[in-house]
Parts: structure tokens; sequence; C-alpha cells
């Protein structure tokens, strides 16, 4: 096993992170900006380098930084964590050639599979199910191709960044007239995210759930499968919501599901943790979406289910380990849903905000686990992602586990910013969610009526002494940072619930 990593990350997963060092002997090493300089990760760790300004692409980003960082601080290992550079092949390619080991799979399976185009030709040779799609369009002048191609497959169709995620470069086009400007938007948003301008032309699937399945491979051949999560409440097309098993999945589809993703992941010669991610139509049919070659943020839904710790498995194989089980030993017990708390404000279309913390009490009690990045004051920067915390709830079924997360959402509490917490409790109280009636349009069409509806627990108000100590610390609210329907005769409103805190 090393002797000490290096997390290049921040936030919730650095600490993650840390904590799976600490449980296998190996000393945990951080980096940060200049705007984390007193965050949780840097606290926790043995040791930390500042690595720039707050930015990104002068800080987590910067991979010459980053290696410093490691030699400076004597690291046998680099943990990139997910997001910045945990899918960039060339940074992987040069953690070796500096003498570090990349805790993630090889550069080779990487680019294969961060290039969506590529990714979806492997799948089609492993004989995975894809929609009807175009070969890649990469010039601006192959306007004709590009219009025969989508008559060829017809509409709705998506147009799609070859390289990258996230929803970037991706656009849904329902008419031919609305086609040329959509291919240009699309192309334009890939270059200026991914330096890519590629993209392909995908069948658009109407009302389809998300789901996507854990594979994990010790690159000496093993690989298996541990189960799938629904995925399919989201925001500007990432995930809010996770939750395992899938309500729409059966153990005959979950097989299916599992052996598809693991083909794919063999053929890759994949080591580590990765995602295979599939659309799932009305009908039960299942087409490939991409794979994520790397950890997932709902990676604590699948350890729930299944009692593996997946970064200590990460940090294990990177280390030479073999995989240890097969997959018929695999074992998924109950239900998991988890809950990722962003500083977004949903009434006002889940705006991110930034600002300091003043107080978070994070949730406790059976079948509760919170994974989080920050603790009271800490900074929420402008510059990063806006997930501050996981919320992950478990039990024996998916109502037990239903309850659970609705407990753990009325008792945390953060003060100080703007959260998802009181769209969670108005979505796990709602009859769609407790039906598993669920696929990607969700948010757009229920949320709209959630977020207009009273609260149901009736306990909008605090005590008049503690709004009053409140009123003193915060100031009065803005008007702008109330949400419908208004407020009752006191000024102060508890942000739609304990957890919601005060908004300014």
């Amino acid at each position: 096993m090393f002797r000490r990593v290096l997390i290049a990350n921040r936030g919730e997963i650095a600490v993650r992170v840390i904590r799976a060092c600490r449980d296998l002997g190996v000393s945990p090493l951080a980096v940060h900006s200049e705007a984390d300089r007193d965050a949780l990760p840097v606290r926790l760790a043995d040791a930390s380098v500042c690595l720039g300004p707050a930015p990104a692409a002068a800080s987590y980003l910067d991979g010459e930084r980053v290696l410093e960082a490691a030699k400076a601080l004597d690291a046998d290992a680099i943990h990139p964590g997910y997001g910045f550079l945990a899918e960039n092949a060339d940074f992987a390619a040069a953690c070796a050639a500096h003498g570090f080991v990349f805790v993630g799979p090889s550069p080779e399976a990487m680019r294969l599979m961060g290039d969506k185009a590529a990714a979806r030709a492997a799948a089609i040779r492993s004989g995975v199910p894809v929609a009807p799609g175009s070969p890649v369009l990469g010039n601006e002048d192959d306007a004709d191709r590009a219009r025969a191609a989508a008559a060829t497959i017809g509409f709705p169709l998506l147009i799609k960044a070859a390289a990258g995620g996230g929803g970037m470069g991706m656009r849904a086009v329902r008419e031919p007239d609305a086609f040329d400007q959509a291919l240009a938007d699309a192309r334009s948003e890939a270059r200026a995210a991914f330096g890519d301008g590629r993209v392909f032309l995908e069948r658009l699937l109407e009302r389809p759930r998300h789901v996507e399945v854990q594979v994990f491979g010790d690159g000496g051949g093993a690989v298996v499968h541990l189960g799938e999560r629904e995925c399919s409440i989201q925001r500007r097309n990432q995930k809010l919501i996770e939750e395992s098993p899938s309500p729409a999945v059966d153990a005959a589809l979950r097989s299916e599901l599992g052996a598809a993703a693991v083909r794919l992941a063999e053929r890759a010669g994949y080591a580590g943790a990765g995602t295979v991610e599939f659309l799932l139509d009305p009908d039960g049919r299942y087409y490939f979406l991409e794979m994520n070659a790397r950890l997932q943020v709902e990676h604590p839904v699948t350890e729930a289910l299944t009692g593996l710790d997946l970064v200590k498995m990460q940090l294990e194989v990177a280390a030479g380990g073999a995989l240890g089980f097969s997959q018929e030993e695999v074992r998924l017990r109950g239900a998991a849903i988890e809950l990722r708390i962003t500083a977004e404000d949903p009434f006002a279309g889940f705006l991110p905000a930034s600002g300091r913390i003043r107080e978070f009490r994070a949730p406790a009690g059976p079948g509760v686990r919170c994974d989080a990045g920050i603790v009271g004051g800490s900074e929420v920067p402008p510059d990063y992602d806006s997930l501050l915390a996981k919320v992950i709830a478990c039990g024996p079924d998916r109502e037990s586990a239903r309850r659970r997360a609705l407990r753990a959402v009325r008792e945390t509490r953060l003060v100080g910013v703007p959260s998802t917490l009181p769209f969670f409790e108005r979505v796990l109280e709602s009859e769609p969610f407790r039906r598993g009636d669920l696929d990607t349009s969700f948010v757009a069409d229920h949320w709209p009526a959630l977020a207009a509806a009273p609260a149901e627990s009736g306990e909008d108000l605090l005590p008049f002494a503690l709004a009053a100590a409140a009123a003193e610390l915060v100031g009065p609210p803005s008007p702008s940072s109330r949400h419908s329907p208004a407020p009752p005769a006191s000024p102060w409103r508890y942000a739609d619930r304990p957890g919601g805190g005060f908004h300014r």
C-alpha cells in the first residue's frame, strides 16, 4: 500500500478520500486554491500545498502545479476524486511519467471512454444497445452531411459534443427548421467547454429514465458490476437525487444491464471504479449513453447496498491489489437514496450562490450518512461546483429509505446560503416520487407546482426568540429572498423548513 497519497481535489470528495486513506493507514495530502486555504480538507490532511488563485484553471485544473505539489510533499500516488483532472488522460499519463501512481483507469481507457463517439463505437462492438445515431461531424463546412444524417435519424434528435459531458455542447432539436442553428450553438459551446467542436447526432428518447451501472475492475482482467442507480431527477442535465435499486429495474433487467456494462468495461481494459450510463425508455428498452471513467458523486448509494468501500478499493487496486471477489459473491441488500445538497436556490431556477456558512448541522441516526465538505464558518466560493454535502439514507426497502431521507432533510440545518434542502423535502413527499414515477423530465414537470405549494410540515416559523436572535445576527431578509408563496405575518421564514436555514 502507498505511504502518502495526494488528493487533487476539494470539498466533500477530498474529505471522503482523506478518510479512506486514514482507514488504510495512508498519509493523506491536500492541495488547495487561495479561496480554499481554510477549507475542511486542508484541516484534515497531514500536509497541504497552495496551487494558486481561486479560478480552477489557475489551481485545481493546473496539472503541472498538482505534480509539483506531489513532488514537494513526497507523494506516492495521486487520487483525482471526480471533476477537475479526474478524466484527463494526459494528466494520468503525466503522473506515470513523473513516477506517481494515478488512482484511476489507464490513460488509454480514459481516452476511449472520454470521447463519446469512440465510446459509442466501442459499445456497438461490445453488443451494447445504442440509440440510432450518426458518425462524428467534425467540420463546420459539412452542414449538408449533418442535415442528411439528421433526416436519416429523424426528429426529435440530440446534437451531442463528442468530447466532455455534463450537458455541455448538447442540444435537443424537434423540428428540421431549428437544426442548423442548434448545430452551430452546440459546436460553439463544445469548443468553449472542451476545446473540441466535434459533435454527433443521436435519436432523442422521450421521457427516459437515467439508469447507470457501477462497474469495478482490477486491471488484471477481473471486472464486476455492483448493481444500478436511478439518476433521473436532474436539473441542467446534472443529478440531484440518486437511488438504488431503480424502481423500474427487476432482477432480469439488472442482470442484462450489468452484463452489458461489464462487456464494455472489459473491452476498455478497465481498472478501478467506473460507471456505464444508460437511458431506459418507457417500454423497458435500454440504450448506452456514456461511460464515466472515474468515481461518481453518487457512489455511496452503491456502498450502502453492497457493504463495500469503493474509495478504499480504488486505492487497493491502484497499489496492485486484486479485486478479491467474483460477480456471484456480490450481494445487494435493501435500498438507498442520496440527496445532493448544493448551494443553489431551487425557488429561483436553481441559481448557484456563494457566501459563508453560518451554521451547519449534519443529520444522523439509524440508516443516515452525511458526506460533507463544509463546517460552520466555511466559505462557499463562486468559482467551483455548488455541491456542499451529500445525505445518504438507507433501509430494508425503498419506503423506509425515503422516510429516513425525509427525516435527515428535516434534521439538517444549513444557514448562510440557499440550498436544495427544501427541494428535497417537497420531492420526497410528492406522490410521483413515492410511486417511483420518475424520468428525466421530473423537475420540469413537477417542481413548479411543488415549489408553489405551502410546505406540508406546517412549521414555517421559528419561535419568536430564535427569530429575533437570528435577525440580530444576519439582518433583515431582502424581499427577493422570500420564497413563493408569501411568508406569514412574521418577516422571518425558516426557508421552507428546517434545513433551509435563513436565506438572505
